[in-house]
């Protein structure tokens, strides 16, 4: 289930489902094709929906699932706590997320709501 937020001239979705896992790149893409109902393309989703898989990078999902996001010129805001992840690849790759415009990784979702505003 998806709510909306409106912060002047865009509109952010926000995941607000606790049960769904997203664990393959077609979950990303229902989640944008329901998006679109309000014509919205930047999400925030939290962690916890994420599969566990996606924070170990040799699976290559997030890359899969990252990569939809840059081919729809989505944006995406993940919250949660990243500092228990020990993979400095993992580290390194979020830090560079968050120095670019599309992916960030972010702590509350006020800085959620910011990053996906500008």
């Amino acid at each position: 289930m998806l709510e909306f937020h409106n912060t002047g001239d865009v509109i952010i979705a926000e995941l607000i489902d606790d049960s769904l896992i997203i664990s393959e790149p077609q979950d990303i893409l229902d989640l944008m094709g329901d998006m679109s109902v309000k014509e919205s393309t930047r999400l925030i989703i939290r962690e916890e929906n994420l599969h566990p898989d996606f924070f170990r990078l040799y699976t290559g999902l997030a890359g899969e699932i990252l990569q939809k996001f840059s081919n729809y010129r989505f944006k995406l805001a993940v919250i949660g706590d990243f500092s228990k992840y020990n993979s400095k690849n993992l580290q390194d790759f979020i830090r560079e997320c968050n120095k670019g415009s599309c992916i960030f990784f972010v702590d509350n979702l006020n800085t959620a709501l910011s990053v996906l505003s500008a």
